[in-house]
Parts: structure tokens; C-alpha cells; sequence
């Protein structure tokens, strides 16, 4: 008995100092996963770790693999380059709100009034960051400075994934190099002049569940003063931005406040065309601008618009550059909006069992509420809830179908093109 026992101690021994003796770097190439905190990571937020986390990433890379961030504050003053295959993993399963600096938290200095510089994380193909916070401690809510990217993703299948932003100055960019297949899912926080870019994408990327909002910067550990931060947010932030990317799918995405809330553009790769389902853009100028988009168009369903800052307070603005269509299906629009769709298209427009109203109609007097002068346009099935004009069809216009509306007090049409207007069914204006 006593020398079986032996036996099984000394293996044991032996196991422990084969163990020890092991490399940490062929220790991790066996287990795939490995942690900063092995390979000099301080952890102290006073240190800069950027080379000790980049040296476990590079590791990590020679076989692809997880590099494991534990809780604790990482200074990082430069840029990390997450290579093909490997994934930098905190420990958030979901953003991170009341207690914005618990978990694994990266306090990121670089990139301080250079816009063009290497975005804090620069991901390759396959790669991934997920479930871990970013706040620059340099940002003063009073004082606001231009940064780089926090993310910058290019190749194939890049995944960003329950990330909490403090005060991201410019958020996630695609492109301009070519990309295919992102997935940007479960970002929340407050970003400041531009949250996510896309563009060069050549097929299907994914955006869902997103929300941008100045309250995450409020709390005591990050500075506090949200009020600072709102104002810049609605003057500046043009929060989800999209050049040419083909078939973008983005789900459940909200903003508050905002400059421009969607934009949609054409850069030297092209334009966009895709689904979005579920958006939202509260306390904008400009809700949707849609400057270009490819002929197949944009479909817009179940989105809420709210404009209230500036002179335009026009939530969908389509743009006489645009030729591609561009179509809204239950969405809804209230608010001190001064109008809630201008068209200026050569292309398709069209609104199907939306509801439009506003509560800035007062200094308005006569403006209505849908207006076009240019393309073609159709308004059918749609409830208008305030009862100044409800469509105007302006010279320019090429033709139009009205059918089917209701209004609180019935549906005001002013039509400047005649019969190249088919206007039938809508519930009359009382005389």
C-alpha cells in the first residue's frame, strides 16, 4: 500500500516538473488558448502593455488560437494587430453600463489628433475581439480630440462582438481595402464623430444589435458631464456610414443623438445596397441620407425617426445624386421633424404603412410632410397623424401613386404634376 502510494506521489512530481519544464509558447500551441498575463502583461493601467499583449497575440497566431484577457486595466499607447485566425477574448458576455471600467478593460492613449494613424486594433482575416471594454482616459468631455479608429477590420470574417465603447472618437471601419463577410454584433457605448464605416465590402456583411448613446459616458469613473458630450454628438457624429458594401444586413441599431443617424454615400469602391430592420436615430438632424445607393436599392423596415436639432429636421433625405431606389415599410416618424421624407431622386422612392406626423408643424405653416421633385415616388397604405399637408408632388417630379392613406383629419395632397399623378382612395381633407 505504502509503496503504491509512492508510486502515484513521485508520477505526480514528475507530471508537476514536466509541467513546469514545458515552454509557455508550446503549452499554448497544444491548449489553444493562452493569457496576456503569462507573457509580461502588468495589468496596473499604468504600464504600457502593448508589446506584452502583442507578443502573446503573435504567439497565438502560429497555430490560431484565443488570447485570454483576465479582468484587470491594460495600457495600451500603440496599436495591436490581431492576426489571421486568432481571437483576443475578455471576460464580457454582454456591454458593460453602471460600472463602465469592470472587466477587462483597455485604456487606449495612441492615435491622439491623428485620425490616419493605425487604429488601436487592426484585425486581419478570421479574426476576432470580443468581451472587453475601450476608454480613452486622455478624452475630456470639454476638451474633445480627434482620434484613430478603435477598430479596423480588413479580409474575410472579422467578428467584433460584445464590446463596450466609453468614448471612441471614430469607432469601427471596414475598407478601404477589400473585406468580405463582417460581423459586428452586441457594440454599445458613446462614440463621438463617426461610429462605424463600411465600405469595399464585396459580399454580405453583418450589424446587429448596436446601440450609440451619450449616457455612457456619465459615469463618475469616466468624467461624468454628459451634457458636453450630447451637443458634440448631434453637431459632429455621423454614426453608421455606408460606401460600397453588397447585400449589408443590419438588425435592432439605435442612436441618440446624432448628426447624420445612417448615411449612405459612394466612394471609390461604389455605393451600397442592403436590408436594415429595426433602426432607429433619435434626436438627429438628419435621420437617413441617402446621397447614393446601388439600383437595387435600399429596403428600410420598422424604423423610428426622430429629428430635433438644427435647421433641416428631416428625417429620410434623399439626395438628387441618388439613382437607386430606396424603400421605407413600417416606419415610423414623430417628433418636432420639420418635414419626414424629401426626395430629390432620379430614382424609385417609396412608402408603404408608415405612420408620419410632427409635433413642429406650428413653425412650419404649409410644408408638408412628404415631398417630391424629382424620380418617381409612391405613398400607399400610410397614416399621416398630424394634419398640416400631408404629400406634396413638385414640379420635377416624374410620376407618383398616392393610394390608400388616412390622415387625423384627412390627407392634404398638393399636386404640381397633374396626371402624371395617380392619386386615388386616400381619406379626404375636410373642407
Amino acid at each position: 500500500m505504502k509503496l503504491r502510494l509512492l508510486s502515484s506521489l513521485a508520477a505526480l512530481v514528475l507530471g508537476l516538473l514536466s509541467f513546469i519544464a514545458v515552454p509557455l509558447a508550446t503549452r499554448a500551441e497544444e491548449s489553444g488558448a493562452v493569457s496576456v498575463a503569462d507573457f509580461g502583461a502588468k495589468a496596473d493601467g499604468v504600464t504600457d502593455d502593448t508589446v506584452a499583449i502583442q507578443k502573446t497575440l503573435d504567439l497565438a497566431a502560429r497555430v490560431g488560437g484565443k488570447v485570454l484577457l483576465p479582468p484587470a486595466r491594460y495600457l495600451v499607447a500603440g496599436s495591436l494587430r490581431i492576426p489571421p485566425g486568432v481571437t483576443l477574448q475578455g471576460v464580457m458576455d454582454s456591454p458593460v453600463w453602471s460600472e463602465p471600467l469592470k472587466g477587462s478593460i483597455i485604456l487606449a492613449t495612441g492615435g491622439r489628433d491623428q485620425e490616419d494613424a493605425p487604429a488601436l486594433f487592426e484585425m486581419g482575416h478570421s479574426s476576432a475581439v470580443r468581451g472587453l471594454t475601450v476608454y480613452y482616459p486622455e478624452q475630456q468631455t470639454t476638451n474633445i480630440h480627434a482620434y484613430a479608429w478603435t477598430f479596423h477590420l480588413q479580409g474575410h470574417d472579422n467578428t467584433v462582438e460584445n464590446i463596450t465603447l466609453i468614448n471612441s472618437y471614430n469607432g469601427i471601419r471596414l475598407g478601404p481595402e477589400g473585406n468580405v463577410r463582417h460581423r459586428i454584433r452586441s457594440v454599445y457605448g458613446c462614440v463621438l464623430r463617426r461610429g462605424i464605416l463600411v465600405d469595399a465590402c464585396s459580399d454580405i456583411g453583418r450589424i446587429e444589435n448596436v446601440q450609440f448613446h451619450c449616457h455612457w459616458w456619465t459615469a463618475a469613473a469616466v468624467g461624468g458631464d454628459w451634457k458636453p458630450v450630447h451637443e458634440f454628438m448631434w453637431r459632429n457624429l455621423e454614426a453608421f456610414i455606408f460606401g460600397r458594401t453588397d447585400w449589408e444586413y443590419v438588425n435592432n441599431t439605435f442612436v441618440f443623438p446624432v448628426n447624420i443617424g445612417y448615411r449612405f454615400l459612394k466612394t471609390a469602391a461604389g455605393a451600397a445596397n442592403g436590408q436594415f430592420s429595426g433602426i432607429g436615430a433619435d434626436e438627429a438632424q438628419v435621420c437617413v441620407q441617402v446621397e447614393e445607393i446601388q439600383p437595387m436599392g435600399l429596403l428600410i423596415a420598422n424604423g423610428q425617426f426622430v429629428c430635433m436639432h438644427g435647421d433641416i429636421r428631416v428625417p429620410v433625405l434623399v439626395a438628387a445624386t441618388c439613382h437607386g431606389s430606396v424603400r421605407l415599410v413600417n416606419c415610423a416618424f414623430w417628433g418636432p421633424n420639420r418635414q419626414c421624407v424629401v426626395s430629390h431622386s432620379q430614382s424609385f422612392v417609396s412608402l408603404s404603412d408608415c405612420y408620419l406626423s410632427s409635433s413642429g408643424r406650428v413653425k412650419n405653416p404649409g410644408v408638408a410632410l412628404v415631398e417630391a421633385d424629382g424620380g418617381k415616388l409612391q405613398v400607399r397604405g400610410c397614416s399621416f397623424g398630424t394634419d398640416e399637408p400631408g404629400i406634396a408632388l413638385k414640379p420635377g417630379l416624374q410620376h407618383a401613386i398616392v393610394t390608400e392613406n388616412n390622415g387625423g383629419r384627412g390627407v392634404e395632397i398638393k399636386n404640381a404634376i397633374g396626371d402624371k399623378a395617380i392619386i386615388a382612395n386616400n381619406e379626404p381633407t375636410p373642407k
